[in-house]
């Protein structure tokens, strides 16, 4: 019998691995990245109080209407610059990287240069 890989699982238990390893706090939340097939989700989250201090996404009307004609790269690297944005106006410039089981290459790569141009530092 063939059974199908899930590769959503696969991800799951790299999350996992990646997360034993970095942590999000008061003075370096961590910058999780959210890949569906889509659209892109980020979130800047301090893991000790477990709250989501800054969150952007492709979905975000003031986003999605400035994504005409580009890619998905191009729409990441949006996304990491405004994600930069908000996060210096409430005060953050470190963070610390969680690319969520992804590989670091393509939108996740995208999105983490947009972030950097943006002003945040990993």
């Amino acid at each position: 019998m063939v059974t199908k890989i899930d590769k959503n699982q696969d991800r799951l238990k790299r999350h996992a691995r990646v997360r034993r390893k970095i942590s999000g706090t008061a003075e370096a939340p961590r910058l999780c990245v959210f890949r569906s097939l889509n659209h892109i989700y980020a979130q800047i989250i301090d893991d000790v109080k477990g709250h989501t201090l800054v969150a952007c996404s492709s979905v975000e009307k003031e986003i999605a209407a400035q994504v005409e004609g580009k890619d998905k790269k191009g729409v990441a690297k949006l996304v990491g610059q405004k994600l930069a944005e908000k996060a210096l106006a409430k005060g953050i410039s470190v963070v610390v990287f969680d690319r969520g089981g992804y590989l670091y290459t393509g939108r996740v790569a995208s999105l983490a240069d947009g972030a950097r141009e943006g002003g945040l530092k990993f």
